[in-house]
């Protein structure tokens, strides 16, 4: 039996979408399948559009808001979800604290991927639990740095990468949050920071390392700082090692194992084949991307 993935696309309209940031008017605009045979074993996207028209122009943060309660829908009461970490997971969980709190939600157990993000998560009622006493997760909902056409992410921007991908592997379902501008044609495509979480003992030898490894990419390492111009130190006492690149990484699966392969690398920024669902939140609307496994 082979694997494949079937691509297509379709705007329709949403009554919801738009409704808490602006009054615009939703209609279908437009709509459109496009079916393409990918690889053998390629995971491929189906694009679900929702758009508006006449929406006034929408900040980052609105845009962010809008894709994160496009995501709170996914959750029903008595889920084990895992929690994200950075801007638009914040508002995640910011909305599911507040539908705890109405009752329009019940009996859900976070298990958040950082500290912020459990100290969020506590002042807000969540109950919280961990991957020792809850190793599968139905669902987890967590924000990315970049995203490719095949849904696979640049993600740990915010220094939780390690804890986000643990979290995120164990769950049955793993939605993705963002605003347009993180969509790029390839990883690393956005020309900002690819985080390699590193020990920090002789971090400097695997920082000379990484930067060879993707010399013909014209990579740039640079260890990550803090604000006061000390190492950024993980909520798991290591080091990250920033990569920047000037072109794309051409294959992010062969990237990926040969960073791992580095005695004294912990865990790298890309998250492959792991999101089953994207949310982008765009000036005209939402669209969603689902993978969806064809079987021939």
């Amino acid at each position: 039996m082979s694997m494949s993935m079937a691509s297509s696309s379709l705007t329709l309209s949403s009554p919801t979408s738009l409704s808490s940031l602006s009054s615009a008017r939703h209609h279908i605009l437009r709509t459109h399948i496009n079916l393409r045979t990918p690889n053998n074993n390629t995971h491929r996207p189906l694009s679900l559009t929702v758009r508006a028209l006449s929406a006034p122009a929408l900040t980052q943060d609105d845009l962010k808001k809008l894709a994160a309660d496009k995501a709170v829908e996914y959750v029903k009461s008595g889920m084990v979800l895992g929690l994200g970490t950075g801007s638009t997971a914040a508002f995640v969980v910011a909305k599911l604290g507040q539908l705890l709190s109405t009752g329009q939600l019940s009996n859900i157990v976070g298990v958040p991927t950082s500290k912020r993000t459990e100290e969020q998560a506590r002042s807000l009622g969540i109950p919280l639990s961990v991957l020792d006493d809850n190793p599968r997760l139905d669902l987890a909902i967590d924000g990315a740095d970049e995203v490719d056409p095949d849904l696979n992410l640049v993600k740990g921007r915010g220094g939780a990468l390690l804890r986000e991908k643990m979290v995120e592997a164990a769950s049955n379902k793993f939605v993705v949050v963002v605003d347009d501008t993180k969509l790029v044609s390839g990883l690393g495509g956005s020309g900002l920071a690819m985080p390699v979480e590193v020990v920090q003992f002789c971090w400097k030898y695997n920082l000379v390392r990484l930067q060879e490894l993707f010399k013909e990419e014209g990579c740039d390492a640079k260890l990550r700082l803090d604000e006061g111009g000390k190492p950024y130190v993980t909520d798991n006492s290591n080091y990250i090692v920033d990569l920047y690149f000037k072109t794309p990484i051409r294959d992010a699966l062969a990237a990926g194992a040969e960073i791992s392969a580095l005695e004294g690398v912990v865990e790298h920024g890309l998250f492959l084949n792991m999101a089953t669902s994207v949310i982008i939140a765009g000036k005209t609307g939402v669209e969603i991307k689902d993978k969806i496994i064809v079987f021939h």
